[in-house]
C-alpha cells in the first residue's frame, strides 16, 4: 500500500492532504494525461503550448537538440502545463544526452575502467549540470545492468561492467552527481539487461537467471539503491521467468510477461520483495519487446494494472489515450489504480522539488546559459587518461613512433550512423589527422573504392612496400534496433580483414565495443578505449606512442572466455 510518509517521498501531512484533495478534483482526462511520459515536442512542427493544453502529460522526454532551443521549448511547456512537468533525457554518457553541443564525457564502461567512483560522480555531475541549464530535471540513468553476455548488442559500454560491486558503487556515485544538480535519477532497466544476447527494442528479451542468482546480482543492486532512497525505476520489456514461476507456481509459459506488463514482477518482486515504494516508468512503449506481447489496446491498461505509474512514449497519442479511457469506462482499469499511479507521480514531483502544493514550478532554470564546456572537457580528458586499457601486446609492438613505423595503413571499421540513437561521432578523420600531426605518414583504407589489384593479387612483400604497420580502429557502437555489434568485414573476400597480421605489425584499437578480440583472436596488440570522443582518441595516441602509461583496468572480460584470444 502506498505510504507517502516513507521513502522515497517523506512527505509532510499537509502535502499528503493537498494530494488527496487534488486527486478528488482532477478530471479523468487530467489523470490519464499524467500517466503518459510523452516524447518532447519540436517547436518547428508543433505548437507546444497547444499540445500541452490538449494532452496534459505528466512528463516529456527530449532527445538532443541545441541548448537555446531546448531551453525555450521546455520553458514554453512548463508555462503551459497546470501541473509542472517531469523533463527527462537519456543522460547516460554526459550532457550530450540532452544538449547537442553538450559534453560527451564518456560511456559508463569507460568510467568503470578507471575503477574510480569519482569518474562516475563526474558523469552525473557534468550531465546533470548541463541538463539543468536548459530546464531538465530527470535522468533516465544510471544504467544498473550487469554485462554478463558479450554478445548483447545494446548494453556493453552502456553498463558499468560485469562486476556487480563495481556496478553498484559506480551507480551510487553517478546518482550523487545527478542529485547535486537537482536531477532526479531513474535507475534502469528492471529486472536487468545484459544476460540475453538480444535487444529488447526488437523482442521481449529474457533475464534467465535463477531466483537466487538474480537476488545475488541484479537484486542486490536494486535492493541497495532502493534502501538508499532511489525515487524511480524504469521497467524494461525484459522477462524474468524464474521469479514469475516462484511467485505463481504452475504459471504457463504462454502467460509469462516482460516486466513492463507483469504484475508478478512489479507488484510481486519490485514492490513486495524489494519494497520499492517509488515511481515506476516503462521503457519506451514503441519497442517491439513491448508491443508484440498482446494487442496494444489491451496492453496499455494491463501495464497500469501491473503496477506501472507512467507510460513512456506513444504510437498514436490519441489512440493510446483512448485505450486507457476505454479501459476505465469498461471497468478493466479501476479508478483506484489510476488514482494510486497519479498519487505517486504528483508525490514524486513534490518530494523531488519540481512543484509545491500551490502547483507552482519550483525548479529555477538559470537565466543565462553556462554549460561550462571547457571545464567539462578537461574532466573528459582526465577520465580518458585513466581509462584507456591495454588488453594485450603479445609481440611488444608498442610504443609506436614515426621512426619505427613511419608508414601507417589506417583501417576504420564501423564509424557509421546506422543504428538507433547512437552517442558518438566519427573517428576516421580524428585518427588520421592526429597521427599525421604526430609525424606518421597515414594511408587510409577506402572501403568505398576498393583497390581490386591489392585485394586479389598482392602479397606480403607488396604490402610491406606500402606500409610499416596496420592500425585497425573499430568504432562499432552499441545502439538500439540492431542484432549484433560483431566485426563485419567487407563481404567480398573479407577485403579489409588483417590477413597479414603475422607478417606485418598490426595493432587494433576499439573505441566502442570492448569484445572485438573475439573476432580477431590472433591480434598481437589490442586496446580498448570504450568511447569515441576526442579526449579518448587523444589519450589513445599518447599511449600508443609511449608518451604516457596505460592506466585502465578491464571492467569486463575482453577475452570473452576464449583461449585463442589470450594467445
Amino acid at each position: 500500500m502506498l505510504n507517502l510518509t516513507k521513502k522515497p517521498y517523506y512527505l509532510k501531512q499537509e502535502q499528503i492532504e493537498y494530494l488527496k484533495k487534488k486527486i478528488q478534483k482532477m478530471t479523468v482526462a487530467e489523470k490519464i494525461g499524467q500517466l503518459f511520459f510523452v516524447i518532447g515536442q519540436d517547436e518547428a512542427t508543433v505548437d507546444i503550448a497547444e499540445f500541452i493544453h490538449k494532452y496534459q502529460p505528466g512528463g516529456m522526454m527530449y532527445r538532443p537538440d541545441k541548448a537555446e532551443k531546448l531551453k525555450r521549448e521546455l520553458n514554453i511547456a512548463q508555462k503551459a502545463s497546470t501541473i509542472p512537468l517531469l523533463m527527462a533525457a537519456n543522460l547516460e554518457s554526459g550532457g550530450n544526452g540532452l544538449v547537442s553541443e553538450g559534453t560527451w564525457l564518456g560511456t559508463p564502461l569507460q568510467m568503470a575502467a578507471t575503477d574510480d567512483p569519482a569518474s562516475a560522480y563526474q558523469l552525473g555531475n557534468v550531465a546533470g549540470s548541463e541538463a539543468y541549464q536548459v530546464g531538465g530535471n530527470m535522468s533516465f540513468a544510471p544504467i544498473v545492468d550487469i554485462d554478463k553476455n558479450f554478445r548483447n548488442p545494446i548494453m556493453n559500454t552502456r553498463t558499468f561492467g560485469s562486476d556487480k560491486n563495481r556496478v553498484l558503487k559506480m551507480s551510487q556515485a553517478q546518482i550523487k552527481g545527478l542529485e547535486a544538480n537537482h536531477i532526479i535519477p531513474v535507475i534502469k532497466h528492471f529486472p536487468g539487461d545484459g544476460v540475453d544476447e538480444r535487444d529488447q527494442h526488437l523482442l521481449s528479451s529474457v533475464n534467465s537467471l535463477s531466483t537466487d542468482e538474480w537476488l545475488q546480482s541484479y537484486g542486490q543492486i536494486y535492493h541497495t539503491l532502493i534502501e538508499e532512497g532511489t525515487p524511480s525505476v524504469m521497467i524494461a520489456h525484459i522477462m524474468q521467468p524464474a521469479w514469475e514461476r516462484k511467485l505463481e507456481p504452475g504459471i504457463a509459459d504462454k502467460d509469462l510477461r516482460p516486466a513492463s506488463s507483469s504484475k508478478l514482477l512489479i507488484e510481486g518482486l519490485l514492490r513486495n520483495v524489494l519494497h520499492f515504494n517509488g515511481l515506476t516508468i516503462t521503457d519506451a512503449t514503441p519497442m517491439l519487446g513491448y508491443n508484440t506481447t498482446m494487442a496494444r489496446k489491451d496492453l496499455l491498461p494491463a501495464t497500469i494494472n501491473a503496477g506501472i505509474d507512467m507510460i513512456l512514449f506513444n504510437k498514436n497519442i490519441d489512440e493510446d489515450y483512448h485505450y486507457i479511457q476505454q479501459a476505465i469506462d469498461n471497468g478493466i482499469l479501476s479508478m483506484e489504480r489510476v488514482n494510486e499511479a497519479v498519487m505517486r507521480i504528483l508525490g514524486t514531483k513534490l518530494a523531488q522539488g519540481i512543484m509545491n502544493v500551490k502547483e507552482e514550478l519550483t525548479q529555477t532554470v538559470p537565466e543565462d546559459l553556462n554549460l561550462k564546456l571547457a571545464e567539462h572537457q578537461q574532466i573528459a580528458q582526465q577520465i580518458a587518461k585513466k581509462s584507456v586499457t591495454l588488453v594485450k601486446d603479445r609481440d611488444q609492438l608498442l610504443p609506436l613512433t614515426p621512426d619505427k613505423y613511419h608508414r601507417i595503413r589506417l583501417v576504420v571499421l564501423g564509424d557509421s550512423d546506422d543504428g538507433g540513437f547512437k552517442e558518438g561521432g566519427h573517428v576516421t578523420d580524428l585518427f588520421k589527422d592526429k597521427l599525421t600531426q604526430a609525424g606518421f605518414e597515414v594511408s587510409l583504407f577506402n572501403r568505398q573504392q576498393l583497390d581490386f589489384h591489392e585485394v586479389f593479387d598482392e602479397g606480403v612483400a607488396d604490402l610491406q612496400d606500402k606500409f610499416d604497420l596496420a592500425l585497425y580502429v573499430a568504432n562499432i557502437e552499441t545502439a538500439s534496433n540492431q542484432t549484433t555489434t560483431r566485426l563485419d568485414w567487407i563481404h567480398l573476400m573479407a577485403a579489409d580483414a588483417p590477413w597479414f597480421m603475422k607478417s606485418i605489425p598490426t595493432v587494433f584499437v576499439s573505441t566502442a565495443n570492448p569484445y572485438h578480440l573475439f573476432d580477431v583472436p590472433n591480434m598481437s596488440t589490442f586496446i580498448n578505449a570504450y568511447t569515441g570522443n576526442e579526449a579518448s582518441i587523444d589519450a589513445v595516441i599518447r599511449k600508443l606512442m609511449g608518451q604516457e602509461a596505460f592506466q585502465g583496468i578491464n571492467p569486463v572480460d575482453p577475452f570473452c572466455g576464449d583461449f585463442q584470444t589470450k594467445l
